[in-house]
């Protein structure tokens, strides 16, 4: 060997017993890591180098996939039918009015309600008829229903429910909704985005007439009254009562109509029918074609004015009173 050979060959030994004895340095692992390997257990991430952020698996991020294989959607057809169903009927004894207005409905469509209760979704879920009940699923509120595991599986099993962001319209959450309307899937949806926190309504945001634009499928305007009284917002106390659905007749989007006409076409639909619910169907259809329905939202008044003006739809199946309006 020359004399630059030998010269090389003593630099790497050199080099190599460095490295052993930086190896002897560092802590030993326990038995029982010792014992397993790649891909057994995650790989270390070298020193100096920053990991990479862990990917969101709750929230909108949520994979609900699962809830319509055929072994959970027969799950669900035995808890909806055998749990839920009961216990709706108990707790909120339904009255359920309309069925005649989707006689000539055919395929999937998208079931818009006010929103006023937790309790919303298994009552609207439960009173939809067939063929329509049991391929439905739940727009429901990401950072409420999926913020835990143990909630999301139970939302995304009992209601079908697919994660919806309150607060910004995600492409992720609009792409699974209409794929699955377009599989065949109708939709239950609370345009609102969220319950009054005083008993009354809020102005419809327009994700119901987006994909109806979208996916062409109608959509179904429904009203629910009495579950405000239930299960208010803030409070996880169930106070029986009886309760009232009302579905209207499908609205269809126009050929050159947007969201924003589709959507105030079916905020004023639902107001028309809880308008219907609060006096007869002759005066309400009066008051919806000349536009002067009562607003869910309530008088623009003080907060006394409004918690009596909200009256009876907050104890009794209809109303003691003429509607607030009316009232001297």
């Amino acid at each position: 060997m020359t004399a630059a050979g030998r010269t090389e060959a003593t630099r790497l030994e050199g080099a190599l017993g460095r490295v052993r004895r930086a190896g002897r340095a560092l802590p030993r692992p326990t038995s029982a890591l010792r014992s397993l390997d790649f891909p057994l257990r995650a790989p270390t991430v070298p020193g100096g180098v920053e990991p990479l952020p862990e990917e969101p698996r709750l929230g909108a991020a949520y994979d609900t996939a699962w809830a319509r294989t055929p072994l959970a959607r027969l799950g669900r057809l035995a808890l909806l039918e055998g749990a839920v169903r009961p216990l709706v009927k108990v707790v909120a004894d339904p009255e359920r009015r309309g069925y005649d207005r989707l006689a000539g409905l055919d395929g999937p469509a998208i079931f818009a309600a006010n929103h006023l209760s937790h309790l919303d979704a298994g009552l609207l879920l439960t009173s939809l008829p067939e063929p329509w009940r049991h391929r439905a699923f739940a727009g429901a509120a990401a950072d409420y229903f999926f913020d835990g595991r143990a909630k999301a599986t139970l939302a995304a099993l009992a209601l079908n429910a697919i994660p919806i962001e309150r607060t910004k319209v995600t492409r992720r959450s609009a792409a699974l909704a209409a794929e699955l309307i377009e599989d065949g899937w109708s939709m239950v949806i609370f345009p609102e985005g969220g319950r009054g926190s005083d008993g009354w309504g809020q102005p419809f945001r327009a994700g119901a007439a987006f994909l109806s634009v979208r996916t062409g499928v109608p959509v179904v305007p429904v009203h629910l009254e009495g579950t405000g009284r239930i299960l208010p917002k803030g409070t996880s106390k169930l106070v029986p009562g009886r309760t009232r659905v009302t579905f209207g007749a499908p609205l269809r989007p126009g050929p050159d109509e947007d969201m924003r006409d589709l959507s105030a076409r079916i905020e004023a639909a639902v107001t028309a029918l809880a308008d219907e619910v609060a006096g007869d169907w002759w005066t309400a259809r009066q008051r919806a074609h000349a536009g002067q329905s009562p607003p869910l939202s309530g008088p623009d008044a003080g907060a006394w004015r409004r918690a009596w003006a909200l009256g009876d739809r907050r104890s009794h199946r209809g109303p003691a009173r003429p509607p607030w309006p009316l009232r001297r």
